[in-house]
């Protein structure tokens, strides 16, 4: 039977308003102004042939890399469904791809993500949980918060027995500037409910995951 997931007391959209107040957002022709300010910041001419259209490709890139912004995990964990001939373990997507960007030098983040849950009488849509991720990698991020924000929109629209997220990926912020440390990678990993007080299960969540390989 398909059921439509409660409304919970603080929706993500509220989380999400919490996390990023409300702010006026600069026209497109300011954006663009703002990277021809760049690139004279640079040292280069954004009137030379080469970059006379490079703030419009900047500004729309910007709209792609950041669309996460403007979409709500809640909507897509809603529809779930309750007909599972009663299975009660643990559910794995691995090997999530991503691709994102850093709050502190916006330099790129690329990574995978392993994410499980134990349902409790109702499961969601297994692209949903590509999703959710996809939606979170779509922000300016941290890989920490990133980790965690993946598993509170799971257990907030999902109410499951236990969810678990692992990440691993690799920071431009580090391999192409600063320390310049080339195949480091950083592996984040939240557990709660079952996947924290069972170690045989959150065993077989890392032993899974660690199948799935590393970070491109």
């Amino acid at each position: 039977m398909e059921s439509i997931a409660p409304d919970r007391d603080r929706p993500c959209a509220d989380l999400a308003a919490t996390e990023t107040p409300e702010i006026a957002r600069p026209t497109r022709a300011e954006a663009e102004s703002a990277v021809r300010t760049l690139l004279l910041w640079a040292g280069d001419n954004p009137d030379r042939e080469g970059l006379l259209d490079t703030p419009r490709r900047v500004v729309k890139a910007y709209e792609e890399y950041f669309c996460g912004y403007d979409e709500n995990p809640a909507d897509h964990l809603r529809r779930t469904f309750e007909e599972v001939a009663g299975y009660d373990d643990m559910v794995l997507v691995r090997g999530i791809a991503f691709d994102s960007h850093c709050e502190h030098h916006l330099a790129p983040i690329q990574g995978v993500a392993h994410v499980a849950y134990v349902p409790s009488g109702r499961i969601v849509g297994l692209s949903k949980l590509a999703r959710v991720v996809e939606l979170y990698a779509r922000r300016l991020q941290v890989q920490e918060k990133l980790t965690a924000q993946v598993a509170d929109a799971l257990e907030d629209s999902l109410a499951p027995l236990g969810v678990a997220v692992q990440v691993e990926a690799t920071h431009g912020c580090m391999s192409c500037r600063g320390v310049r440390k080339v195949g480091a990678d950083t592996v984040t990993t939240v557990m709660r409910g079952q996947f924290r007080t069972d170690t045989r299960l959150e065993r077989r969540f890392l032993d899974a995951a660690a199948q799935a390989g590393s970070p491109r």
